[in-house]
């Protein structure tokens, strides 16, 4: 199961919630899942049509409890699309009728007369409760978000501009910055960043969906971490292991050239030790002297031993010194 998929499941399985939140989820729904025929002589009919059976069953549950009505489900096997098959859940004419009017998408003059409107319920716009509901009825009809592991991206496709405007508004209440863009013709209404996204899962009530993406949020995180950390000390151990290849060679040279026996005790102690151990560090190389010498001591001596060597090209006939700064 996908992580959209995941958090999905978890939403349709969340109580009704209130009378007031029920029929702003009904709004959402209705204005994504939902189509509308009109059927002649002022009739009209609402049909939802999903892919998911347990949202089918959400939407029969609210239609239910919040306006009495009882929905016709049957199933269409597609012989396309792999053969998926879609929940469709048909209203009869008066049913229709008394959703719209609620939802504010008709509205009845004092003769009798009905008129549609293309409007969203001011119910998301005053309670924070309802903007909450809407929001989760949008993203279970149209929404979708990417799994964390791959990115951090969540969207929902607008294709009617009233449900547009509601979406931006609810964010902008909620203080969720608000992008659009249009991807292959449709409209698009997303939330980029985790915090973002964390905060949109939990506002809809998602919580064991925020769990999963922090723990992913937190593992990509140490990962990163010890990814830098990996190649901070590769680093680290090729310029230590250049510097100890540099220092062979001065040693080298001047064993050469003059001799080790020519140089103090204190410096013929460091060459022979850093001859024979050529992949220690200066601090390793320290705690082998007799006495132990700290970093700062080695390193002044390497130092010593560097300068001696750099001395010696100097004295060096011009092609034997190239020669040596090419070996170097």
């Amino acid at each position: 199961m996908s992580f959209s998929s995941m958090a999905k499941d978890e939403l349709i399985r969340l109580p009704l919630g209130k009378e007031c939140c029920m029929l702003s989820e009904l709004s959402a729904l209705t204005q994504t899942s939902g189509s509308l025929a009109l059927r002649g002589l002022g009739r009209v009919q609402v049909t939802y049509r999903v892919e998911n059976a347990a949202l089918a069953r959400r939407i029969f549950l609210l239609l239910r409890t919040r306006l009495g009505i009882t929905a016709r489900l049957h199933f269409v096997q597609h012989t396309r699309l792999g053969g998926r098959r879609s929940c469709v859940l048909t209203l009869g004419d008066q049913d229709s009728q008394t959703l719209l009017l609620a939802l504010h998408m008709m509205e009845q003059d004092e003769e009798g007369h009905i008129a549609l409107r293309r409007t969203a319920p001011r119910h998301p716009m005053t309670r924070q409760c309802c903007r909450r509901a809407f929001l989760r009825g949008a993203f279970l009809g149209c929404g979708s978000v990417t799994s964390p592991e791959k990115g951090y991206h969540f969207e929902w496709v607008a294709e009617d501009q009233s449900l547009r405007q509601t979406l931006e508004r609810l964010l902008e209440k909620s203080g969720l910055p608000v992008h659009e863009h249009v991807r292959r013709g449709q409209n698009v209404i997303y939330l980029k960043g985790a915090q973002e996204i964390t905060d949109m899962l939990a506002l809809m009530g998602a919580t064991h969906a925020v769990l999963e993406m922090e723990n992913i949020r937190i593992t990509k995180q140490m990962r990163a971490g010890a990814n830098r950390a990996s190649n901070c000390d590769e680093h680290n151990s090729e310029r230590m292991l250049n510097a100890a290849d540099g220092q062979i060679e001065a040693i080298k040279l001047i064993s050469i050239q003059r001799g080790l026996f020519t140089l103090p005790p204190g410096l013929r102690e460091m060459a022979r030790l850093r001859l024979e151990h050529t992949s220690l560090s200066l601090a390793e190389l320290g705690q082998l002297m007799e006495p132990p010498v700290g970093k700062s001591g080695v390193n002044h001596r390497m130092r010593r031993l560097m300068d001696i060597a750099n001395e010696i090209r100097l004295t060096l006939p011009p092609v034997a010194r190239e020669g040596k700064e090419e070996r170097t």
